[in-house]
């Protein structure tokens, strides 16, 4: 397998040390690198070159979300022009655009796919979390875009934490066992709303201001379940990744990786967690050195390993938007800044 600039290390990332070291979003402002980054053995990879097949004068913007389903195809969520959301089949072909000049289509920010292969997008522009059946028709709507005569400050959000039902640039979604839906509303709420799964409000953490403690947020940028039914929360500019139980009461928190822009959970029996500790959009090249790994790691917090790093060639990565686990040995990766897909292959075990 070919590896793209391998730094080797024969420490064991098992014992780490989870010590909080405070609200620094060091993938934004250059900060040092995440804790496990020096103990944690590398993981070998090779990009799959050319799996993403665009017909002619079609094109990737910047890669936010993406997803796969039950049969493998991936759905691609990115801005371009205008906020798009595209579908391959397995191979990589393209299949076709979901949702063209939807009107909740303003800023995309993430997309999901639930077991049942209903398509989920969140969009940060309309502050909406829109829900597509497989056949790609609205079937649920979370939310409410203000109109554009209210102009560019009221479109950007908001709506304020005491509002059940209206999100301020949202993030990402995510669902228990019993179908429940959580959506992490991140910018301006900082906080994780539970609703049922027919959309009633349930129950929420984060009290809509920057906070640091257990039961507070601080940019909840990414959002995921295992398989029961804990909620696995990518505390961005906290640096943290906070796990709290289907009812949203604090379970434990990993801080040993960086600030998390993304997060995703590959399915049981035996599921892993990965972690994206992004370099930033705004691309400093001082970010290049202390940020752009993945993580893999158990659900008790553990560090298996890591993959990857800052960069433009293919295997490494731009700032990591998007991530896809369902196969924890293929990842699907999507980047702001190299406005491009990827599939990664991933070795199981890392090299000592």
């Amino acid at each position: 397998m070919r590896q793209h600039r391998t730094r080797y290390f024969m420490a064991v990332a098992a014992g780490l040390t989870l010590a909080w070291v405070g609200p620094l979003d060091g993938a934004q402002r250059g900060g040092g690198r995440a804790p496990a980054y020096q103990d944690a053995p590398v993981i070998p990879i090779e990009p799959v070159e050319g799996f993403f097949k665009l017909p002619e004068g079609l094109y990737f913007g910047e890669g936010i979300g993406i997803a796969t389903n039950s049969e493998g195809h991936v759905f691609v969520y990115h801005r371009s022009q205008d906020t798009r959301l595209f579908e391959f089949d397995e191979n990589g072909n393209f299949e076709r655009e979901i949702g063209a000049g939807l009107y909740g289509f303003e800023f995309a920010h993430k997309v999901r796919v639930d077991k049942y292969d209903n398509i989920w997008a969140v969009d940060e522009g309309s502050n909406q979390v829109i829900k597509f059946n497989p056949e790609g028709r609205v079937v649920m709507v979370l939310g409410y875009r203000p109109p554009s005569v209210q102009g560019a400050t009221a479109s950007a959000g908001g709506a304020g934490p005491d509002e059940r039902y209206l999100f301020a640039r949202p993030t990402d979604v995510t669902w228990d066992q019993d179908d429940n839906i959580f959506v992490s509303d991140g910018y301006t709420n900082h906080r994780v709303v539970k609703y049922s799964p027919d959309g009633k409000y349930i129950t929420q953490v984060g009290s809509g201001v920057r906070g640091n403690g257990l039961d507070e947020l601080n940019l909840p940028h990414t959002i995921a379940s295992d398989d029961e039914g804990n909620i696995y929360v990518g505390d961005r500019s906290n640096r943290r990744v906070m796990v709290y139980n289907s009812d949203l009461e604090y379970l434990r928190m990993f801080d040993q990786t960086g600030a998390p822009w993304e997060i995703c959970i590959s399915p049981g029996p035996h599921q892993y967690l990965f972690v994206s500790n992004s370099n930033s959009d705004s691309n400093p090249a001082r970010s290049w050195d202390t940020s752009g790994e993945v993580y893999k790691m158990e659900l008790d917090g553990t560090v298996i390993g890591r993959f990857g790093e800052a960069g433009k060639a293919a295997g490494q990565f731009q700032t990591i938007h998007g991530m896809d686990c369902r196969n924890p040995n293929e990842i699907f990766i999507a980047e702001i800044s190299a406005w491009r897909a990827q599939k990664i292959l991933v070795a199981s075990e890392p090299v000592f």
